[in-house]
Protein backbone atom coordinates (compact mmCIF):
# COMPACT_ATOMS: atom_id res chain seq x y z
CA UNK A 1 0.00 0.00 0.00
CA UNK A 2 1.28 3.62 -0.85
CA UNK A 3 1.65 6.24 1.63
CA UNK A 4 2.04 9.11 -1.02
CA UNK A 5 2.97 10.01 -4.63
CA UNK A 6 4.04 13.19 -6.06
CA UNK A 7 5.14 14.90 -8.95
CA UNK A 8 7.27 17.68 -10.24
CA UNK A 9 5.04 20.99 -11.82
CA UNK A 10 6.89 23.11 -14.24
CA UNK A 11 5.02 25.82 -13.18
CA UNK A 12 4.47 25.38 -8.89
CA UNK A 13 1.90 28.55 -8.95
CA UNK A 14 -0.12 27.24 -12.11
CA UNK A 15 0.13 23.46 -11.11
CA UNK A 16 -0.93 24.46 -7.23
CA UNK A 17 -4.10 26.27 -8.58
CA UNK A 18 -5.29 23.56 -11.29
CA UNK A 19 -4.86 20.97 -8.31
CA UNK A 20 -6.75 23.05 -6.28
CA UNK A 21 -9.27 23.30 -8.32
CA UNK A 22 -9.82 19.86 -9.86
CA UNK A 23 -9.29 17.82 -6.56
CA UNK A 24 -11.54 20.56 -4.42
CA UNK A 25 -14.98 18.69 -5.73
CA UNK A 26 -12.99 14.93 -4.38
CA UNK A 27 -12.90 16.84 -0.54
CA UNK A 28 -9.57 16.26 -1.34
CA UNK A 29 -7.11 20.14 -0.59
CA UNK A 30 -4.27 21.22 1.00
CA UNK A 31 -2.72 19.39 4.18
CA UNK A 32 1.03 20.81 4.03
CA UNK A 33 3.05 23.19 2.82
CA UNK A 34 6.71 22.67 2.85
CA UNK A 35 9.08 26.25 1.55
CA UNK A 36 12.31 26.31 -0.09
CA UNK A 37 13.78 26.69 3.11
CA UNK A 38 13.20 23.86 4.71
CA UNK A 39 13.89 21.57 1.58
CA UNK A 40 16.79 23.23 0.59
CA UNK A 41 15.39 24.99 -2.84
CA UNK A 42 12.06 23.81 -4.04
CA UNK A 43 8.15 24.19 -2.86
CA UNK A 44 5.93 21.35 -2.04
CA UNK A 45 2.46 21.74 -1.10
CA UNK A 46 0.82 18.06 -0.09
CA UNK A 47 -2.80 17.50 -0.99
CA UNK A 48 -5.00 15.12 1.09
CA UNK A 49 -7.29 14.49 3.86
CA UNK A 50 -8.09 14.56 7.62
CA UNK A 51 -4.85 16.10 8.48
CA UNK A 52 -3.55 13.24 6.25
CA UNK A 53 -1.25 14.44 2.66
CA UNK A 54 -1.06 11.63 0.29
CA UNK A 55 -0.66 13.51 -3.07
CA UNK A 56 2.16 16.02 -3.52
CA UNK A 57 3.54 18.73 -6.15
CA UNK A 58 6.87 20.03 -5.78
CA UNK A 59 8.98 22.53 -7.44
CA UNK A 60 12.09 20.19 -8.25
CA UNK A 61 12.54 21.39 -11.88
CA UNK A 62 11.38 20.48 -14.99
CA UNK A 63 8.47 18.15 -15.23
CA UNK A 64 9.56 14.79 -17.25
CA UNK A 65 7.50 12.28 -18.93
CA UNK A 66 3.98 11.70 -17.86
CA UNK A 67 1.93 10.32 -14.72
CA UNK A 68 -1.52 8.59 -14.10
CA UNK A 69 -2.65 9.61 -11.11
CA UNK A 70 -6.55 8.64 -10.07
CA UNK A 71 -8.27 9.67 -7.27
CA UNK A 72 -11.39 7.72 -5.14
CA UNK A 73 -14.55 9.67 -6.18
CA UNK A 74 -17.45 9.04 -3.01
CA UNK A 75 -20.28 9.31 -6.02
CA UNK A 76 -20.76 9.85 -9.21
CA UNK A 77 -21.35 13.46 -8.93
CA UNK A 78 -18.20 14.39 -7.73
CA UNK A 79 -16.81 12.71 -10.69
CA UNK A 80 -18.46 15.34 -12.86
CA UNK A 81 -17.71 18.15 -10.37
CA UNK A 82 -13.92 17.18 -10.89
CA UNK A 83 -14.26 16.99 -14.61
CA UNK A 84 -15.80 20.38 -14.75
CA UNK A 85 -13.48 22.19 -12.64
CA UNK A 86 -10.59 20.62 -13.78
CA UNK A 87 -11.22 22.14 -17.58
CA UNK A 88 -11.84 25.39 -15.94
CA UNK A 89 -8.84 24.96 -13.94
CA UNK A 90 -6.61 24.94 -16.99
CA UNK A 91 -6.90 20.97 -18.05
CA UNK A 92 -7.62 19.21 -21.12
CA UNK A 93 -10.16 16.34 -22.21
CA UNK A 94 -8.47 13.10 -22.14
CA UNK A 95 -11.89 11.43 -21.29
CA UNK A 96 -15.12 12.85 -20.36
CA UNK A 97 -17.15 10.73 -17.32
CA UNK A 98 -18.44 7.98 -17.93
CA UNK A 99 -18.88 4.48 -17.23
CA UNK A 100 -15.70 2.13 -18.35
CA UNK A 101 -17.07 -1.06 -18.42
CA UNK A 102 -14.08 -2.60 -19.77
CA UNK A 103 -12.50 -2.56 -16.21
CA UNK A 104 -15.86 -3.20 -14.20
CA UNK A 105 -19.36 -2.75 -14.94
CA UNK A 106 -19.87 0.13 -12.31
CA UNK A 107 -16.37 2.24 -12.94
CA UNK A 108 -17.52 5.55 -13.92
CA UNK A 109 -14.47 7.68 -14.18
CA UNK A 110 -12.64 11.04 -15.97
CA UNK A 111 -9.83 12.05 -16.71
CA UNK A 112 -8.28 15.31 -17.37
CA UNK A 113 -4.49 16.10 -18.61
CA UNK A 114 -3.07 18.89 -15.82
CA UNK A 115 -0.94 21.94 -17.55
CA UNK A 116 1.98 19.19 -17.51
CA UNK A 117 0.51 16.41 -19.12
CA UNK A 118 -0.11 14.07 -16.07
CA UNK A 119 -3.50 12.07 -16.65
CA UNK A 120 -5.37 12.82 -13.92
CA UNK A 121 -8.34 10.54 -13.19
CA UNK A 122 -11.28 10.81 -11.02
CA UNK A 123 -13.51 7.41 -10.63
CA UNK A 124 -16.30 5.78 -8.70
CA UNK A 125 -16.26 2.14 -8.59
CA UNK A 126 -19.96 1.87 -7.33
CA UNK A 127 -23.55 2.63 -8.86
Amino acid sequence: MLDHLGLTVSDFARGRAFFDAALAPLGVGVVMEVTPEETGGSSHVGYGSEGKPYFWIGSAGPATGSLHVAFVASDRASVDAFYAAALAAGGRDNGPPGIRAHYHPNYYGAFVLDPDGHNIEAVCHHG
